[in-house]
């Protein structure tokens, strides 16, 4: 597998960015349209997308500015038929060692109580609960995680989230 920095001009970003706005669409019903706002492709500039078996691209993630010290991981997809083959933890620590390199020192994210998958996922990654933030306060069906960064994007010893 190969990752690749990009931004939110990558075409195979923009069509992996399209099938996860569907499975968002068909997991959050009426509650999808809050969400698509915060989603815009407009300008991210730092975009991660994977490739295997030449150049077919089976999943992708971003970052986004939330703070001086922190970025927020946004746009995680892998399609359902890569899951479970690790595709996404390497999307995330290629996301956790880029953001180390960019000069930050945490990572916090938002997914929502109907994608286990994800949760299941940064749980495994080292990231914790934290109170929603932002737009996400009160939001019922968010979940917001954050992490504490050293180098090679891993946990710090003794950091808390």
């Amino acid at each position: 597998m190969e990752l690749v920095r990009t931004d939110s001009t990558n075409a195979d970003f923009r069509v992996l960015v399209a099938g996860l706005d569907r499975e968002l669409r068909a997991r959050d019903g009426d509650e999808n349209a809050f969400y698509a706002q915060f989603n815009a492709l407009d300008a991210i500039a730092h975009v991660l997308v994977a490739y295997e078996e030449g150049r077919v691209a089976v999943g992708c993630g971003a970052l986004k500015k939330f703070s001086e010290d922190a970025v927020e991981v946004k746009r995680m997809f892998v399609p359902a038929e890569r899951r479970g083959t690790g595709i996404a933890a390497a999307v995330l620590r290629g996301l956790e060692d880029w953001a180390v390199e960019l000069g930050y020192a945490r990572c916090v994210l938002e997914t929502g109580k109907r994608q286990p998958e994800a949760i299941r996922l940064y749980e495994k990654s080292g990231y914790a609960r934290i109170p929603n933030y932002g737009q996400y306060a009160g939001v019922d069906n968010s979940v917001c995680f954050g992490k504490e960064l050293a180098r090679g994007g891993r946990m710090s010893e003794g950091a808390s989230s």
